[in-house]
């Protein structure tokens, strides 16, 4: 009967491990099911990882692609910017060339005073015109009220027949280039 006793004891301690076993087989096999599941998702999440760095290589190169045009296009304006500048100069020299060279011959063939004197005013002549279809234009002083966007007073005194402010007389003319002023008037101005 004692052996009866330990081989039903045996038996059911064999029993309750195969349970055990069962459910460790079980707890083994749901964790190994949470494992794939977690290796999935971490696959998942490495494929958006590639994919996002894929993307992230992508905006930095049309980045780079967009900094190189940039560069290029500074350089392709400045480069334009320069030629307008050494047109426009050639366009101005071109014109007053003309002037220079009847200056040249006026001083060649002039014999008296009154022929270099006719050259020089026919060449003026022509320089002021040169000048003017360029925009130039002279900035009217005399006469006028001080205007220190257009005027420069050297002096000032009073004077009975003008008003304060009033330009009394122009000492050297200014000049503005297409309603720019490029060189102010030297001018004397009525203080009272």
């Amino acid at each position: 009967m004692a052996n009866d006793k330990k081989i039903v004891s045996l038996e059911e301690q064999i029993k309750e491990m195969k349970e055990k076993m069962k459910l460790q087989e079980k707890e083994f096999d749901d964790t190994q099911k949470e494992l794939k599941i977690k290796i999935d998702e971490l696959a998942n999440i490495e494929k958006d990882l590639e994919d996002k760095n894929e993307e992230i290589s992508e905006y930095m190169s049309h980045i780079q692609r967009l900094q190189a045009d940039f560069e290029n296009f500074k350089k392709q304006t400045e480069k334009q910017k320069q030629e307008i500048i050494k047109f426009a100069n050639e366009n101005l020299i071109m014109n007053i060339l003309d002037s220079y060279e009847d200056l040249e011959r006026a001083l060649e063939q002039s014999k008296t005073e009154k022929e270099l004197r006719k050259g020089v005013e026919l060449i003026y002549s022509k320089l002021k015109s040169t000048l003017e279809k360029e925009g130039l234009e002279v900035i009217v002083a005399e006469g006028e009220k001080f205007d220190p966007f257009k005027h420069e007073a050297l002096m000032a005194e009073a004077s009975e027949e003008h008003e304060n402010g009033e330009i009394i007389d122009e000492l050297m003319k200014g000049y503005t280039l297409k309603d720019k002023v490029i060189k102010y008037s030297k001018v004397r101005v009525c203080k009272k």
